[in-house]
């Protein structure tokens, strides 16, 4: 299940702004029912409980290619072994740098 964040962000891509934490505030009571928007500042309506649910599959989405990202970052090595291979690419007319790239995408795919 998506954060609420993740869905808020979401809607307010769709409506053309950005996450800003000032002009939103969620908080979650502990008392069962999760988090809920307990003040909104944009000058869009607040959406309404049935709009942030029809952002669920879209923020399942986001939220696993914000892991896939986070693998792919840790597989593309560090900047210094990619400019390494870059080098050595551009010396010896060898594609390892961009075969290395193709390789991580495709083992980590996005939704």
């Amino acid at each position: 299940m998506a954060q609420l964040n993740t869905k808020i962000k979401l809607y307010l891509e769709a409506n053309s702004k950005t996450w800003n934490d000032t002009k939103v505030t969620l908080q979650d009571n502990s008392d069962g029912n999760g988090a809920f928007i307990s003040s909104w500042s944009y000058d869009i309506a607040q959406p309404t409980t049935e709009q942030i649910a029809s952002y669920e599959t879209a923020g399942n989405a986001a939220e696993a290619n914000v892991a896939i990202d986070l693998t792919r970052r840790t597989q593309y090595l560090s900047w210094e072994q990619q400019m390494e291979m870059i080098y050595k690419d551009q010396k010896n007319g060898t594609t390892t740098f961009k075969d290395h790239c193709d390789k991580v995408r495709s083992d980590n795919p996005k939704s």
